[in-house]
């Protein structure tokens, strides 16, 4: 597939320092220790460039979808948010949501190295087609409350498998105040993780070994 010339980046973090200038630098380590800048999404820039992305992906792949970009769903609270959804439909919507929504995930993917997003950003960009999301978001719920109820009885922690930053606080929040356990992230990256602790257990160090899911 022909992308093209590289799109402007839609989220990056602004930094005046240049490549050549850590290269230069003798005490490289330094940077490790400096705070990262912010990241800043631009979210028309970002709307711009996955139509672009969008339109080549699927002449390209044959496939026979439509997508419709969203911007600004309302959250809990009234507030309208920065995120911005792609919503795929047509005939082949079954092949996206095959083998676990394998390829709409990938192309979700490949839409935020496109975009060149910063990963604190890529929850700002979603693919999704009929009801994935919000099926996943359910199974998400229902993990979290049977994985609670585990915690409570056995008293042993309980560690998700790693997931997306955006999953994880679906379960901080459904499990928000719930009695008898709470929850904490661990792990860096990719292999960040969310536990489900008991509410009296000190830290990641008590002596049990957490369960898995």
């Amino acid at each position: 597939m022909n992308e093209g010339p590289r799109p402007p980046s839609a989220g990056r973090p602004h930094s005046k320092n240049r490549p050549h200038d850590r290269a230069n630098d003798r005490h490289g380590d330094r940077w490790k220790d400096r705070p990262r800048p912010e990241a800043h999404f631009d979210r028309s820039r970002a709307v711009e460039e996955l139509r672009r992305y969008l339109d080549i992906c699927v002449r390209e792949m044959g496939l026979a979808l439509e997508y419709e970009i969203s911007t600004g769903a309302p959250q809990d609270g009234g507030e309208k948010s920065e995120d911005v959804v792609v919503a795929f439909r047509g005939e082949d919507e079954a092949l996206l949501l095959e083998h676990n929504a394998e390829l709409l995930l990938a192309l979700e993917h490949v839409g935020h190295r496109w975009l060149r997003l910063d990963p604190r950003l890529h929850d700002h960009v979603r693919f999704d087609c009929g009801d994935y999301r919000a099926t996943r978001i359910d199974e998400l719920k229902l993990s979290a409350r049977v994985a609670a109820q585990r915690v409570r009885e056995t008293g042993q922690p309980f560690r998700f498998n790693p997931m997306s930053s955006r999953d994880r606080r679906l379960i901080h929040l459904e499990l928000n105040g719930a009695a008898g356990v709470r929850t904490v992230s661990e792990g860096a990256g990719d292999r960040r993780q969310l536990v489900i602790y008991p509410a009296n257990a000190m830290n990641k160090k008590d002596s049990f070994p957490p369960q898995r899911h």
